[in-house]
């Protein structure tokens, strides 16, 4: 398996793991439209590596994790039933896009 260009990794921080089982879709924004280019879903180390293809056009991009449906499995509320995470390509290097989540709360940062 190649790894894509875009990579994400959930950390559950409520419970202290990794976020196993989340459904993530990438999207470009194609002059106002988002157009999905890649489905996934979280490993059991919270990892999605094969998000669409492994160079990708500069531009701005969206990541969305059906983090609504991930705590409905768990039996716990939620806040947020998805989560957007929108963020620029600039160039040939890789991006790595984290979510570190909990029911109430989520963050970001841009990893390596």
């Amino acid at each position: 398996m190649t790894v894509s260009h875009v990579t994400t990794h959930i950390l559950d921080t409520g419970a202290g793991r990794p976020a196993a089982g989340v459904a993530v879709v990438l999207s470009r924004n194609d002059a106002g439209t988002w157009r999905e280019l890649a489905a996934s879903t979280t490993d059991a180390d919270g990892r999605a590596k094969d998000l669409g293809p492994e160079q990708l056009e500069p531009g701005h991009y969206k990541l969305n994790f059906a983090t609504g449906t991930y705590y409905a499995g768990l039996q716990t509320a939620t806040f947020f039933p998805e989560v957007d995470l929108v963020f620029e390509v600039t160039g040939p290097e890789h991006y790595h896009v984290p979510l570190l989540l909990s029911p109430f709360a989520y963050s970001t940062y841009r990893g390596s």
